[in-house]
């Protein structure tokens, strides 16, 4: 039972895993239930760690989930972006935590590497698992991982946002957007955006969203504005904790009908990423401490 109970406080961490491999709540828990299904059933007491067992499992697993869904991705219709997730009563390392680790802007990036890239990225700079580890996850040899982790880790630290910002700084950049919006100020929501801002919406064909990304901050501004004008009464905007940093909810009635989150450089705002497909703002948004 001493066991069990300390393998499963492994949870949340390989939750976390296989969320940044997969951009999936859903897609992530199925394949940490089924990681640990296979830990069950295995002879345990000659596994000398639980944790890199679970790993190298859970991995191969995100692994043939994402070859699965290639062609389901491709085929989607408009921009595709990661479920959101909800933070309720972090503590403040927690909070960090996510902030560096999951937000939508690092997913994303993710998400541009390939599922071997992502997989070793993420087993060998961010859980600290050796070469030898990815190797056996991924089935090439250590120096193959090596280049391709090597490989990654360039992506990524080309494609990230390049600025440490502070919640403070992020925050009121929201908050100030959020009124602008609500007042429908396409001039005062045009000077919170860099020039070359960029907003993307994620409707899978499920929602109204554009098909491509908007640039720029005054056609941004103008499609907020307009989007304001046929919302119907009983709709709300409200700040809350998106993936770690703050974002807002978009409500009507009660039922969120939009998830958003943002880029920013602590002076202007980057990108603005917002989720409207109903099938990523069902049930289980809330990412448990």
């Amino acid at each position: 039972m001493h066991m069990i109970a300390e393998t499963e406080k492994l949870r949340p961490r390989l939750f976390s895993f296989a969320y940044r491999l997969l951009g999936s709540r859903q897609e992530a828990e199925d394949v940490v239930q089924e990681a640990f299904l296979r830990w069950h059933s295995a002879k345990t007491t000659d596994i000398r760690s639980a944790e890199a067992w679970l790993v190298t499992v859970l991995s191969r697993l995100c692994v043939d989930r994402l070859r699965a869904i290639r062609a389901e991705r491709q085929n989607y219709v408009g921009p595709w972006l990661p479920e959101p997730l909800l933070s309720v009563e972090q503590s403040p390392d927690h909070t960090a935590e996510l902030a560096s680790d999951l937000s939508m802007a690092l997913l994303v990036v993710l998400q541009r590497l390939s599922a071997e890239e992502r997989v070793g990225f993420l087993m060998h700079d961010v859980f600290d698992c050796d070469y030898s580890e990815v190797s056996i996850a991924l089935g090439k040899s250590e120096a193959a991982c090596r280049q391709l982790v090597s490989r990654a880790r360039r992506r990524v630290r080309r494609d990230k946002p390049r600025f440490e910002v502070s919640d403070a700084a992020h925050g009121q950049l929201v908050k100030q957007y959020v009124q602008a919006v609500q007042e429908r100020d396409a001039d005062r929501i045009a000077k919170l955006l860099a020039p070359d801002a960029v907003f993307t919406s994620d409707g899978g064909g499920k929602a109204w969203a554009a098909l491509h990304p908007i640039i720029g901050a005054a056609r941004i501004a103008r499609m907020e504005v307009g989007v304001m004008t046929k919302l119907p009464r009983g709709y709300s905007l409200e700040l809350a904790d998106v993936n770690g940093q703050a974002g807002i909810i978009g409500k009507v009635d009660g039922q969120i009908y939009a998830v958003t989150s943002f880029t920013t450089n602590g002076l202007q705002i980057l990108s603005v990423m917002r989720v409207l497909n109903p099938d990523k703002l069902t049930g289980g948004l809330h990412l448990r401490a």
